[in-house]
């Protein structure tokens, strides 16, 4: 059964659909952010919980509550963060490709700055689902 996606997702969200891998076979540089430019992910929806849940955790929640969520908090605690976090230029602000809980993690952390790698819109074509990727 598919479910409509809630309006805060799309009034946020992307509206394409990605292949998290093709993102990764990108060759873009990393450079370092303020977490603060990211940490408005936080209050939307855009986990899910389980198994009947769709959009209906946020990542404050997880954080706030991890015995609640245990495990996106484990999820999140086990996230590798050698790896930079993907964002693109969405409406306005920073958008995440990949690395949420990645994010989470750090500033779970405390971190103040993160690594990201700024994905341009005229990658779109190379990363959606059901189109030829990079090679």
């Amino acid at each position: 059964m598919s479910q409509e996606r809630p309006q805060i997702i799309k009034d946020v969200g992307f509206d394409f659909s990605w292949d998290e891998r093709k993102v990764w076979q990108l060759v873009l540089p990393a450079e370092d952010m303020s977490i603060e430019e990211l940490t408005w992910h936080f209050d939307i929806p855009f986990i899910w919980s389980k198994p009947d849940g769709y959009y209906d955790v946020t990542p404050s929640e997880v954080l706030e509550y991890p015995k609640r969520h245990p495990e996106e908090y484990e999820r999140t605690m086990q996230a590798d963060t050698s790896h930079p976090i993907d964002i693109m230029l969405w409406r306005n602000r920073w958008l995440i490709l990949d690395g949420l809980h990645r994010l989470m993690k750090q500033a779970a952390q405390g971190k103040r700055v993160v690594r990201v790698r700024k994905v341009p819109q005229s990658a779109i074509p190379l990363i959606t689902k059901g189109q030829s990727g990079p090679e």
